[in-house]
Order: C-alpha cells, then sequence, then structure tokens
C-alpha cells in the first residue's frame, strides 16, 4: 500500500482505464441543435460504445435529429445536414438558366438542407414546383 502511494506520488500517471479514445458531447444537445467542434471532449470508453462514432469534424454543422445526452458518442443516426429550409418558411424561388437569374416569391412545403430537394408553391402563380435548397431561404430551380 505504501508502495502504491509513493509511486503514485512520485509523478507517475495512473494507468489510463481500458477502452478506446472517443469523441462524446461535454453537453446535453437538444432537437434542431446545430453541433461545433466545441460540443466535444475525447474520452476512453469501452470499444462496443465506440464503435460508429462521429469525428468532431464530421458532426460540426449537423443538426441534431434527436436529444443526445452529455457524454455520448453521436452517431450518424443522431444528426442530419443542417436545415436551412423549413415547412412553411417563406423562400425565394430562384429560376436559373445560365446567366439568367429570375426569382419569385414562395412558400417550402417540408424541411430541407443545402443541396437536398424541396417542393415549394410559388406565390405568384400557386403552382408547385420541385427545386433544391441553394442558401438559407433560398430553392434553386434549373430551367431547362
Amino acid at each position: 500500500m505504501l508502495g502504491a502511494l509513493l509511486f503514485l506520488a512520485a509523478g507517475v500517471p495512473a494507468a489510463m482505464p481500458a477502452g478506446e479514445p472517443t469523441p462524446v458531447l461535454v453537453r446535453t444537445v437538444e432537437r434542431g441543435e446545430i453541433l461545433s467542434g466545441s460540443d466535444f471532449e475525447t474520452v476512453r470508453v469501452p470499444v462496443a460504445v465506440s464503435r460508429g462514432a462521429l469525428t468532431p469534424g464530421e458532426a460540426a454543422g449537423q443538426e441534431a435529429v434527436r436529444r443526445i445526452v452529455a457524454g455520448a458518442p453521436v452517431r450518424s443516426g443522431d444528426v442530419a445536414s443542417a436545415r436551412l429550409v423549413r415547412r412553411g418558411d417563406n423562400v425565394t424561388i430562384a429560376i436559373v438558366s445560365g446567366a439568367l437569374r429570375i426569382t419569385s416569391p414562395g412558400r417550402a412545403l417540408a424541411d430541407a438542407g443545402r443541396g437536398e430537394p424541396v417542393r415549394v408553391i410559388s406565390l405568384a402563380t400557386n403552382r408547385t414546383l420541385e427545386g433544391v435548397v441553394a442558401a438559407a431561404g433560398e430553392v434553386r430551380i434549373l430551367a431547362p
């Protein structure tokens, strides 16, 4: 016992617990929150828990699809690309053909992230169109 105390007092670090170094959340993240690299710390967890864990770089900028508690690793099913357009939001519909760009007001019929398809209704013509989210509040439609 005295030998172990002297060993620790000499500045020799204690043995690391068995497990895999894995990034886990430092705080509880609620559904809809956007993750950042500062939300993570690396700790040793059992190998079974570390399987499928995303790195902070992979999870940064993603939106939580459910509540994730502090100390848990983040997996691909826990996050989705950040939603730039939400159902019912007013959006700008941009029809693009080469250098020509025509815009019109519209309303999103579903949630979508950058590069994802979304249906919108044009408020000018009351027609339903399909486009791709280009930016926050902007849906781009490519003209033939």
